[in-house]
């Protein structure tokens, strides 16, 4: 069957309510609407207002709000809608929901999910189009899962809303179009993909390329013309960047020698910066070359869409840096 990544994620979110009373959805403009992709049409009437509401915009009240009903046992799944909006309430969600589980000590436990609709969006500016997982990595305690297609999303979703810890789930809003075929009897079973567990798309035995969200579609791409040139390309997508799944990385550093991070956010201080470090201190003996890093210009995301697009990695910019690296 084919499905999209964005009903993926509103199957998830339906059997978790099926599964779970205890599990509710709220945010902007989740209920009569049902989302402004229109992720959670029908909830409202299946489900009832009390587990399915809209809330004023006001994403400091709704973070706290979440933090309240998770301390009191529910799973609250709620919506800031843009992740551009995390900022607003970033005081919330980096101090509290972060950080209260660990303070609490091991009886606390803080079940909360905060999803977002993440990066570029063909001309929604650059108010609406930012990638903030790197500016929640900082924030240890927090883990934060970035699918890349429809099997994953739903099976990452329905861990984290099972998980006791804080989730920050950012899924990338060009994809919810995308379809995927997956077989019908396992879409429809109910099952689960471990957090912290990346997953390698691709094998290859020249470079190791990890790539976050949007890009590892883009990324599979690359790696199919650059095969054509005799460039064999390794395609890991982490699937969640905090825990990381090393393991699956190094091990596939030490088998290419080569590595290279492609991602959707902002190049300076980004994702990529962060696992350059961590490949050169952990894997210096291994590496042949220096780490490559694929990653939007360092500008505000631009409203004319032809500008929008050549800011963030294209097919043909990961062709040519990975080509680079092999010259």
């Amino acid at each position: 069957m084919n499905v999209t990544f964005g009903k993926a994620i509103g199957d998830a979110l339906k059997e978790e309510m099926r599964r779970d009373e205890k599990v509710l959805i709220y945010g902007e403009d989740v209920a009569e609407f049902g989302n402004i992709f229109g992720l959670t049409r029908g909830m409202l009437e299946e489900f009832g207002p009390k587990r399915v509401r809209n809330t004023p915009i006001t994403e400091t009240a709704i973070i706290g709000s979440a933090i309240g009903a998770a301390e009191t046992g529910l799973r609250p799944c709620l919506e800031l809608m843009y992740s551009d909006f995390t900022t607003v309430c970033f005081a919330e969600i980096f101090h509290c929901v972060a950080k209260w589980r660990y303070m609490h000590g091991p009886e606390y436990k803080l079940p909360l999910v905060i999803r977002n609709a993440a990066g570029s969006a063909n001309g929604a500016g650059s108010e609406h189009s930012n990638c903030v997982e790197s500016l929640f990595m900082h924030a240890p305690g927090l883990i934060i899962i970035t699918p890349s297609c429809a099997y994953d999303a739903k099976g990452l979703l329905k861990s984290a809303i099972r998980s006791d810890n804080p989730v920050l789930f950012c899924e990338p809003k060009l994809l919810y179009q995308v379809k995927q075929d997956i077989d019908e009897e396992v879409y429809n079973s109910d099952y689960t993909i471990p957090i912290g567990v990346a997953d390698v798309k691709r094998e290859g035995t020249d470079v190791t390329l990890v790539a976050v969200g949007l890009m590892v579609p883009r990324a599979l791409e690359a790696a199919e013309k650059l095969a054509a040139e005799g460039i064999s390309v390794e395609v890991i997508d982490p699937r969640t960047l905090a825990p990381l799944d090393t393991e699956t990385i190094y091990n596939s550093i030490r088998k290419t020698h080569r590595a290279a991070v492609v991602e959707e956010s902002n190049k300076t201080s980004g994702i990529g910066a962060e696992f350059a470090a961590r490949f050169q201190e952990d894997m210096y003996d291994e590496l042949d070359g220096p780490i490559c890093r694929i990653a939007a210009l360092d500008v505000p995301m631009p409203y004319n869409i032809p500008m929008e697009h050549y800011s963030i990695p294209s097919v043909d910019r990961i062709v040519e840096s990975i080509r680079g690296m092999m010259n």
